[in-house]
């Protein structure tokens, strides 16, 4: 038979699976001789049963019946007995800390009978009914769904303006009467009288809220599985509700916003738990319970100081004082502030109590990527006008402006600006580096302008529903609230709010850190991440690398620590102006006019490739030949051909440019003529990128440099289009005298991945394009899905998170792994990274270090979260 039901004293802090992290951790406090209240845990594995049945297992009311005998034995005292109640608290526990899930139900047990044993028992009929009227309450509201205004309302009507502790007996005895009253307009029964029901029912409602909508918002967002269930503690009651000697209280080993060791917490006399959390009354800091209560709080800091030598952490924790007697409630590694988090576990490490390996497990990207981010002053914040999607963390104030154009020519005036668009697409990358901020009314936390606006840094807050954007008009409105091209906003990446006017911002300390600005002692928040960042590299094994099309952002990866570029865009040094350069090599009559567009672009290419060569000195830079969707340098043909139907004069380039876009026009360009394709197609194309640089490098090697570039060929799907460019390109690298240069391909096509034993016998390296991958996977465009049907798949469970944000480690890692498998029975020495988004996730950085990579290559702004990963991975 399954046991379902384990005792305190069974338990420990190891079977948060089994026991929940409340149930666990309780246990352990039993385990080591701390005063824990008496009670027993209903397992993970009751919860799962019943949700998956809709009813309890036959056996649990048997166990659950054991169990509580045995408790009344210990306590000496029956549940809900008349004359001498044991009272229960029911409190949820999964095995990560949830809001969201059900609140603690208090007093269980109480009945219009025993609240009289109770009273007896105490001494104290205010107490007594003080505790019946908080079980009504809370089990009305947690349990039955009764509207917690319906209570604190008829509260509010007996007190008035006085405290709930002013209330004397008679008057809580009426509003006893008016709860059960309120209970049962809304139930449609009677509060439940059978001390036993009132538990059963309280334990189904804790398995309830697992599946309630704010917890499942939490694990959606927390990436929290959604099978784990909670467990459900029941708890013999200890009150802090008795009088002055009593209270309740919570504690902190140290400061979790800061880090700082001390002494942190609140203490509220005379109150149960939920007084505390409620502020119906003003706590008081910790540090006058020595005043109120010298021997408790002697006590307690003896407590504090044990849990957090024993789980060598910040410990969170609860208690309770009944009548000058210290009860320790709950205790939890507590959460922290990610400042916090990296200057604790340097703490710890100081102390003796951690190493540094375990320090670095304890800390995430994600934390490191928050450091990183400029913050607004709390205090100058005003209510926001709208609020989006927090797409991208940070901070940017700027005036408005609609076009790429305009954001360039104001930003180069000094200005600072806010992109604010529809959507955003690849032709707004210009405005998109010149802004503070992007602001988009449209997509998700995936689209362009997240993913773009992440990776260089930016600040953007996408998806703003209630902003009507007005090209046009150059304007953008939020109900009544216009704003006009100029006017002064701040946006918040962090919580997706947007702001009238400027909001004062402040900068990262972390960043300056790594940009050079600061000494890696500046203070103990960097101080603390220069540490981490320092074992995480001398831990990893992968290396990491950056994607970059230009020097400023090479060189701001390369002091990030960046070992080498990993990705060069090409097809983003096409963009602005030269855009119909590459027009007209697309759209030229005949091999001359092709070679003379060619001619024009060779020196352009290669003093792109010169500068980046010459930042990166003596590292590797791997150059993507040009992979445009080829409708990206063509006119619209919806706008040439109106433009063409409604001149008023007859124009013969207009018309031999609309014939020629019409000849070329595909109805899904992303997988149309694009990547080596186009390559094959339009002869001369990369043999042109491929001189220039071979041309750049060897310039950059006669002036004393160390050029090291890789050229990667996109898109290929069989090793006969890379053996064809491959051919061209080394006749090219010898007549340039870098004969010996790598060559390789993008794995990003899944046949490719299929194929790759006989792609590798044609490549010098793999990098995998895991985007593109995943779109061709998965048969879907990001673009064109992420706003259509992608929250409902989050809604459903088909996805846990976006394919795009952490890598489908099942489907796309599937394809990953037999790419890297078979390219490496056939080259055991082929080098392998990926240039990927996924290249700067947490996550899937310890994937692409579990199957092998050699590389991952990120953004510049990802790369010391990837450093960090990449260390974590090992341990």
């Amino acid at each position: 038979m399954t046991k379902y039901v384990y005792d305190f004293a069974e338990g420990n802090k190891d079977l948060k699976d089994l026991l929940g992290g409340k149930g666990a951790n309780l246990a352990e406090m039993v385990r080591i001789g701390l005063p824990v209240p008496p009670g027993f845990t209903i397992t993970t594995d009751a919860c799962r049963e019943y949700l998956t049945a809709g009813s309890p297992p036959a056996e649990l009311a048997e166990q659950v019946g054991a169990h509580l005998a045995a408790l009344e034995q210990t306590m000496g005292r029956r549940l809900g007995d008349p004359a001498d109640p044991l009272l229960v608290s029911v409190r949820s526990g999964a095995k990560f800390s949830m809001p969201g899930m059900m609140e603690t139900v208090l007093n269980v047990g109480l009945t219009d009978d025993s609240v009289h044993g109770l009273a007896a028992r105490s001494g104290n009929e205010r107490f007594a009914w003080d505790s019946y009227r908080r079980l009504i309450q809370m089990f009305g509201k947690t349990v039955c769904d009764v509207p917690g205004d319906a209570f604190e309302h008829a509260m509010d009507r007996v007190k008035g303006s006085r405290a709930d502790v002013d209330l004397d007996a008679a008057e809580l005895r009426g509003l006893v009467d008016t709860f059960k009253a309120i209970f049962a307009e809304h139930t449609g029964r009677e509060f439940p009288q059978d001390p036993r029901e009132q538990m059963d029912l309280a334990v189904n409602a804790v398995f309830d809220s697992w599946n309630a909508e704010r917890a499942v918002l939490y694990r959606r967002q927390e990436r929290i599985p959604a099978d784990l269930g909670t467990a459900v503690n029941i708890v013999a009651m200890v009150f802090g509700n008795l009088g002055p000697d009593s209270g309740t209280g919570v504690a902190f080993t140290r400061d979790p916003a800061t880090g700082a060791r001390g002494v942190y917490g609140d203490y509220l006399a005379n109150a149960q738990g939920e007084d505390v959390v409620a502020g119906i009354r003003n706590t008081v800091p910790l540090q006058e319970l020595e005043h109120l209560d010298k021997k408790s709080f002697d006590e307690l800091m003896g407590i504090m100081s044990t849990l957090e030598g024993h789980y060598r952490d910040l410990c969170d924790i609860e208690f309770t004082i009944e009548a000058g007697k210290l009860w320790m409630l709950q205790t939890r590694v507590g959460k922290r502030t990610a400042a916090a988090a990296f200057i604790i576990a340097s703490q710890l490490v100081d102390e003796g109590m951690i190493d540094l390996d375990e320090a670095l497990r304890r800390q995430s990207g994600a934390r490191l990527a928050q450091l990183m981010f400029p913050t607004f002053d709390d205090s100058a914040v005003d209510k926001p006008i709208a609020k989006g999607i927090a797409a991208s963390p940070g901070a940017a104030v700027g005036h408005v402006v609609f076009d790429s154009a305009h954001a360039v020519e104001r930003a180069a005036k000094g200005e600072k600006v806010i992109l604010v668009r529809r959507e955003t697409n690849p032709d707004d990358l210009p405005g998109m580096i010149a802004a503070q901020g992007i602001l988009t009314s449209r997509g998700g936390k995936t689209s362009h302008a997240a993913v773009v606006a992440r990776g260089m840094g930016k600040t953007c807050v996408c998806g703003a529903e209630a902003v009507e954007v007005d090209l046009a008009g150059r304007r953008f409105t939020v109900g009544d609230v216009t704003v006009g091209e100029g006017d002064l906003i701040s946006i918040d990446g962090t919580t997706g709010a947007i702001h009238l006017g400027e909001v004062p911002v402040t900068p990262s300390p972390v960043v300056r850190y790594f940009d050079g600005e600061l000494p890696a002692d500046a203070d103990t928040l960097v101080a603390a991440v220069h540490r981490m960042l320092a074992h995480a590299d001398e831990r990893r094994r992968l290396a990491v690398r950056t994607n970059a099309d230009t020097g400023s952002d090479a060189a701001r990866a390369r002091r990030f620590g960046a070992q080498g570029i990993g990705l060069c865009r090409t097809e983003h040094m096409f963009l602005g102006e030269r855009r119909a350069m590459v027009e007209r090599l697309i759209l030229a009559d005949g091999e001359a006019e092709q070679q003379r567009a060619l001619d024009a672009l060779l020196p352009l290419q290669r003093d792109d490739f010169a500068e980046i060569f010459r930042v990166m000195d003596g590292l590797p830079v791997t150059i993507r030949l040009i992979d445009p969707p080829l409708h990206e340098f063509l006119p619209p043909l919806e706008e040439l051909a109106v433009e063409v139907a409604t001149a008023k004069e007859p124009d013969p380039h207009k018309e031999a440019l609309l014939a020629a876009v019409r000849r070329m026009h595909e109805q899904n360009p992303m997988l149309g003529l694009r990547g080596v394709r186009l390559g094959l197609v339009i002869p001369g194309l990369f043999g042109m990128q491929v001189r220039a640089i071979a041309q750049a490098a060897a310039k950059v090697r006669a002036e004393g440099g160390d050029a090291r570039p890789e050229i990667m060929v996109p898109l290929v799907g069989a090793v006969q289009e890379l053996e064809a460019v491959r051919a061209d390109a080394e006749r090219i690298l010898a007549e340039e005298g870098m004969s010996g240069t790598p060559i390789g391909t993008m794995i990003e096509v899944p046949r490719a991945a299929l194929t790759a034993g006989q792609i590798a016998e044609a490549a010098d390296f793999f990098s995998f394009g895991t985007n593109d991958l995943t779109q061709m996977g998965w048969g879907f465009s990001r673009d064109d899905v992420e706003g259509s049907f992608f929250s409902r798949y989050l809604e459903l469970g088909v996805f846990g998170v976006s394919p795009f944000e952490t890598l489908d480690r099942d489907g796309i890692g599937r394809l990953v792994r037999i790419a890297v498998q078979e390219g490496r029975q056939v080259r055991p020495d082929l080098k392998i990274g990926v240039c990927g988004e996924h290249g700067g996730d947490p996550e899937s950085v310890r994937f692409f270090h579990e199957v092998g990579l050699d590389y991952v290559s990120c953004s510049p702004f990802r790369v010391p979260v990837a450093r960090l990963e990449a260390g974590r991975a090992v341990l």
